[in-house]
């Protein structure tokens, strides 16, 4: 007998009448793997433990709370609303299956149990699942994941301030020099590489990518979630994209050397764009810090006077002397030497 494989859809069967789970897992035990609970009640407080299946087959008539009452809850609750439901009964009346659509069911199998009808309804729900899974995991490319929840659950997401988070810019020294000494596809590859490498560091530490544009990067810390340590996570991460640089130059054909600048303040969060949207942040803060970055030395992380207070004494910085940040007059900026006695 073939064993269903951990990588395999997981189905939980809810149902009080022994004969039904047997049928059922006899049925599918060799292609999912199963879990029963005996009731609503059951099924809940397996689902509140963290036991989250694929699908749920869930009997309607039950004691104590019914299916449709199980399914409401399920639906109510955002760590299982996505979870699809497939009504177990043996009624056959359009107002029940209408009950039943209006409480978040995804379907109905009618009982006494026809092998090749469960199978196939089952099978549609499961590949929809994974399509669907495939689609938020394409989404949390592009957007944070209290975006994604906000669609999910409102259909739309409101723009928000945001009024303590730290920006983060990086670009690289010379590029337009390299760009033209290396073929277009050799650079998209290079380009491709590190950027890769810098969002690991970030979903590392935390830390939400903005976007790219060409070959600067942006990225911010304590937007997907208000933390105190947000200065501090982001000087981190500027400062493992710097080494991240020094240990592949070593190996890479071509040198590339970063400037990075950090500031820190509020922002507005929002969608851009309709037919092809994208999350983005704006704001004096998102500004200033692309300033600090330009004006920033290679391959250090050089970050505003707002910056280093929040950080306190977890870096050592020096002061870089007063730069006339365009359009946004004179302003100390600091450049991290080493971590600090807190760190």
């Amino acid at each position: 007998m073939i064993q269903p494989q951990d990588n395999q859809p997981f189905v939980l069967l809810v149902d009080d009448a022994v004969e039904n789970l047997q049928v059922l897992t006899a049925l599918l035990k060799d292609i999912y793997r199963i879990r029963v609970a005996k009731s609503g009640e059951k099924a809940l407080e397996m689902l509140k433990s963290g036991l989250l299946p694929d699908l749920i087959l869930l009997d309607i008539i039950m004691p104590g709370m019914d299916g449709y009452e199980v399914c409401k809850q399920l639906k109510a609750d955002t760590s299982t609303m996505h979870i699809p439901v497939i009504f177990l009964t043996a009624l056959n009346d359009v107002n029940d299956e209408t009950k039943g659509f209006r409480a978040g069911g995804a379907d109905f199998i009618t009982k006494p149990f026809n092998p090749d009808i469960v199978l196939a309804r089952i099978n549609t729900h499961i590949s929809l699942q994974a399509e669907r899974r495939k689609s938020e995991s394409l989404l949390q490319i592009l957007l944070p994941k209290n975006v994604i929840a906000a669609l999910m659950r409102d259909g739309k997401y409101s723009p928000e301030i945001h009024p303590e988070v730290s920006i983060l810019f990086s670009d690289f020294v010379d590029f337009t020099k390299i760009a033209t000494q290396v073929g277009h596809e050799d650079l998209i590859d290079e380009l491709s590489s590190i950027f890769g490498a810098f969002d690991e560091i970030c979903l590392k530490n935390n830390i939400t990518r903005i976007k790219t544009i060409g070959d600067a990067y942006m990225a911010v810390s304590g937007i997907e979630e208000q933390t105190s340590n947000h200065a501090s996570q982001l000087v981190k991460t500027g400062l493992e994209f710097i080494e991240f640089l020094k240990e592949r130059n070593k190996t890479s054909k071509i040198e590339w050397n970063c400037r990075i600048g950090i500031h820190s303040g509020s922002v507005i969060g929002g969608i851009v764009g309709k037919s092809r949207f994208v999350y983005d942040v704006m704001g004096d803060t998102v500004n200033i810090a692309s300033r600090i970055e330009t004006n920033g030395q290679p391959m250090m992380v050089a970050i505003s006077s707002e910056t280093r207070k929040l950080i306190g004494h977890s870096y050592q910085v020096a002061s870089l002397g007063i730069a006339n940040l365009k359009g946004r007059g004179e302003k100390e900026i600091f450049t991290v030497v080493a971590n600090g006695s807190n760190k």
